[in-house]
């Protein structure tokens, strides 16, 4: 136990002192830090049934949408069931299917699609998936799906009431499991601008890849909406619009640094600190007061002829001890290798950490965001 105390403490200051070291400047590709306006995934869902199952299925009793929905299957291939008739159904489920549909997707090409249990079946393995449309946010049906099931669960009852079950039996896959049937229309390329979005907004960044993008492609070719958004003027004739959206996706600009932040995990005692954490002026007093208290009984014999009997008498010692750690001062504007060469010189270990971070920010010495999870 000392030995991964002492590995777990190592790692996680060696993890401070990394990110403590000088930061340097790395470029990244337009395509790494933006989205295209409008080129978006669109999420498919879709209700249907998994037959084949080995008695696992839902049970009719607790689930007559099944049987309700087994009958109007059968009904459209021609099978009728007389009324009244309610077919034990243990080996058939009934499921919702989702997928997502990427932009750009063409009729013809596969999707994958995952299947879920919306009733009491145990378990899904060994199932297959009957014809199911998928359905878009606007009803329309973009893809249908079809397929054995690939299920990463495993459930197994005894006759003896014992039962164990790995992962999520009742969830599984079909790689390629759906065909798309109808595309989604994009706005790209039908007017004359196309708009890119900052995954992260940053008026730094922003300024960066617009003088970046006109010195390349030209100037007046993009400009800045805000902290997000950059318009781009497609060209008008020559390149195509997928030939300058190539050149423009694969310049490489130098994001801006973020913002001051300290992630503390208060569950572990995990702390991260950001490159540009800074204190204001604060002393720090760090040590440790250990008060032991030791009872040991010891046995108390009475005198010859004294007629007193032997008793079992408890003396109770008490130890004090008092790390000699001493306080430490931070400078305005200290930097992060200060800090972390000051916590560490006193031996503080990660838990000791979040308090101090959070004694310097109750204090509004902590210039930065200080973010507990």
């Amino acid at each position: 136990m000392w030995a991964y105390k002492h590995t777990v403490r190592a790692f996680v200051w060696g993890l401070l002192l990394v990110l403590a070291a000088p930061a340097q400047v790395y470029a990244e590709r337009i395509k790494d830090l933006v989205s295209i306006g409008g080129v978006r995934d669109n999420p498919l869902i879709g209700y249907g049934l998994v037959v084949g199952l080995d008695g696992s299925g839902d049970q009719t009793t607790q689930a007559p949408f099944t049987t309700q929905s087994l009958k109007s299957t059968l009904t459209q291939l021609g099978v009728t069931i007389p009324p009244g008739v309610n077919p034990q159904l243990k080996n058939a489920a009934a499921v919702i299917v989702q997928a997502t549909l990427p932009p750009f997707s063409k009729t013809g090409q596969r999707i994958d699609v995952t299947v879920s249990s919306i009733g009491n079946a145990a378990s899904l393995r060994g199932g297959s998936l009957l014809l199911t449309p998928l359905k878009g946010v606007d009803g329309n049906i973009y893809a249908i799906a079809q397929g054995n099931l690939a299920v990463g669960g495993l459930s197994v009852d005894s006759t003896g009431g014992s039962s164990i079950t790995v992962n999520i039996p009742s969830a599984g896959r079909i790689p390629n499991g759906a065909i798309v049937e109808r595309e989604v229309p994009t706005p790209f390329g039908r007017t004359g601008t196309l708009n890119l979005n900052l995954h992260n907004p940053d008026f730094t960044t922003i300024k960066r890849v617009v003088a970046a993008i006109n010195n390349v492609m030209g100037p007046e070719v993009a400009a800045p909406l805000d902290a997000a958004t950059i318009t781009l003027r497609m060209p008008q004739s020559g390149m195509s619009h997928v030939g300058f959206i190539s050149e423009v996706e694969n310049i490489e600009v130098a994001p801006a640094e973020g913002a001051a932040r300290v992630i503390v995990n208060s569950r572990t005692g995990t702390v991260v600190i950001g490159a540009n954490v800074r204190v204001l002026a604060a002393a720090v007093s760090h040590g440790n007061l250990s008060v032991t208290v030791t009872n040991d009984p010891t046995v108390s014999q009475p005198g010859a002829l004294s007629g007193g009997e032997t008793t079992t008498v408890t003396r109770s010692s008490i130890d004090v001890t008092a790390e000699n750690n001493p306080m430490f001062l931070f400078e305005p504007g200290v930097s992060l290798r200060d800090i972390v060469r000051a916590v560490n010189s006193v031996g503080a270990s990660p838990g000791d950490t979040v308090a101090i971070l959070q004694a310097l920010k109750a204090a509004g010495a902590l210039r930065a965001q200080l973010i507990i999870i």
